[in-house]
């Protein structure tokens, strides 16, 4: 017997001889009155033996039946001996009919020694490595968002860029969230105030890498990764959080040095703060920055014939219809009809997108005059006011409208940097894309027009 079943033994005993109340036994065995009772009539009957749980010794219930695990195994071995236990179990039950829950199977694989726990493994060793030798050799990048300004306004995105030879703050800027166009902005003032780094250390987000094998953008680079490889720095990604620690630290130290005095400053906005880091910049790195192991400065100048304006846009190939036409971001660009325009038909040219949202078309290297239509324009009060005879559509327009999922393409850039708010992932409930409103959509939308009176007060 367990100490657990001798102490329950002693209280049963207790209150068979008389010493204990049942109320009292029962308190001390964390059990009701009545199951006491049950207690005390199996130790009246059998004695100590009584008291043990019948299914002691017993086959479980639940327990996998004789057989099946030696066949599964010998299915994992032969199939899945690199799989995870969830893996597995998904496996065994889709493709051999097995259900067993994940956490058998983890069971039955740790004993067979095809999976170790967690707990079990060895942990991962990160050793330190040697600092670069000259300042700018490797520029380490991050954003860290954070509340910066505590409660005195929202959270932004602090992005930070350490040199890995000395650790000095090369740049900060505060974005409201870290997209292509924030790194655009950031990497052309880093540019301009200390020229051209031999290489960029980040993470593997999606700013800087391919993340998605089906990916279409044709090349295998980012938005930023083209930008860097048209000015030749090369852009280098870590496997992890320990191997670009220099910025991951500077992370933290900033969000508390930086964080007091943009308090003790009474710094609440974006603009106020990307204006006071200079000042913090300098005198952080005159307190804690290294002298690197060489004088020579890895910094190239920016040449004469690279644009930063024209590199730092955000570019993607449309294909000019017969009617002159392209989309791109739900919106149709129309070109002149004119006969060098008449050559670009079924050829592709280039859409480049500025940072501050101005749109230009690319042919053979020159900007091509455009107009647009919008196809997500929306109908303002004003025009239903004042176009009276035609009030009762406009509205019914207004009304399906309201019913159109208006976000713009998933595939197109954050804009956060312009002052528009961070596209939502999933549409708003009862929104629809364009196509696929129905006729049931527009008699909904007409009799619910009619039912209500116009703005200026006509039926």
């Amino acid at each position: 017997m367990t100490m657990r079943q001798i102490d329950r033994l002693k209280v049963v005993q207790a209150l068979a001889d008389g010493h204990l109340k049942t109320g009292i036994a029962a308190s001390r065995l964390g059990l009701t009155p009545r199951q006491t009772l049950r207690l005390l009539r199996r130790y009246q009957q059998h004695g100590a033996a009584g008291l043990l749980n019948r299914h002691q010794g017993q086959p479980a219930n639940n327990r996998t039946p004789p057989g099946l695990a030696a066949r599964v195994l010998g299915l994992i071995r032969d199939n899945y001996a690199d799989f995870g236990p969830t893996l597995a179990a998904e496996k065994l039950r889709e493709r051999h009919g097995i259900d067993l829950a994940k956490e058998t199977v983890r069971r039955l694989m740790i004993d067979a020694g095809f999976w170790v726990p967690r707990k079990q493994r060895p942990p991962k060793v990160h050793q330190p490595r040697n600092r670069r030798a000259c300042l700018g050799e490797l520029v380490q990048i991050d954003g860290s968002d954070h509340a910066w300004f505590e409660d005195r306004a929202p959270a932004c995105t602090l992005l930070v860029f350490v040199d890995d030879a000395t650790s000095r703050l090369m740049a900060l800027r505060f974005v409201p969230t870290e997209s292509a166009f924030a790194y655009f902005e950031a990497t052309r003032a880093y540019l301009e105030c200390h020229g051209k780094p031999i290489a960029f250390y980040s993470d593997k987000a999606s700013v800087f890498r391919v993340n998605r094998p089906s990916a279409t953008g044709g090349d295998g680079y980012t938005q930023f990764g083209r930008a860097l490889y048209e000015l030749n720095i090369d852009s280098l990604c870590a496997n992890s959080s320990q191997a670009k620690g220099r910025v991951e630290r500077m992370n933290g130290t900033l969000q508390d040095r930086l964080v007091k005095e943009l308090r003790l400053r009474g710094i609440s906005s974006q603009a106020d703060a990307n204006a006071f880091v200079a000042v913090f910049v300098a005198d952080f790195n005159g307190r804690f920055a290294k002298p690197p192991r060489s004088d020579f400065n890895a910094h190239r100048p920016v040449r004469a014939d690279e644009d930063l304006a024209r590199i730092f846009t955000w570019r993607e190939w449309r294909k000019v219809s017969a009617s002159l036409t392209l989309q791109y971001d739900k919106t149709l660009y129309l070109l002149a009809d004119q006969p060098e325009h008449r050559a670009l038909i079924h050829r592709y040219i280039e859409v480049a997108e500025y940072p501050d949202g101005r749109i230009e078309l690319w042919a053979d290297g020159a900007s091509l005059p455009y107009t647009t239509y919008d196809r997500l324009a929306e109908i303002d009060q004003g025009a239903i006011v004042e176009n009276k005879r035609l009030g009762h559509v406009l509205r019914v327009a207004q009304e399906m409208q309201a019913k159109r999922d208006s976000r713009r393409s998933a595939g197109a850039p954050a804009r956060t940097t312009a002052g528009t708010p961070p596209r939502p992932r999933k549409a708003a409930p009862g929104k629809k894309p364009q196509r696929q409103l129905s006729p049931a959509d527009l008699q909904a939308a007409i009799e619910k027009t009619f039912n209500a009176p116009l703005p200026y007060g006509k039926p």
